[in-house]
């Protein structure tokens, strides 16, 4: 099973996105995503869906992407 905060954070990555920029523009807080990211936490379905829109990605590729 794939990592899903690796994933996230490799399309953070991919969108030359910081922490405090994703912050800024969805309004989830880098601390969340900074834990999602680690693994700390899995994060719900309706963040999942705002990080994927912002990303332009759809949701399979914002949390399947291969690492």
């Amino acid at each position: 099973m794939k990592n899903i905060g690796n994933a996230m954070r490799a399309q953070r990555l991919l969108s030359n996105k910081t922490l405090l920029q994703v912050e800024k523009d969805t309004g989830i807080s880098n601390a969340s995503i900074s834990r999602w990211e680690t693994g700390k936490v899995i994060p719900n379905v309706e963040d999942c869906i705002i990080l994927a829109e912002y990303y332009g990605v759809t949701l399979d590729e914002l949390l399947n992407q291969d690492i």
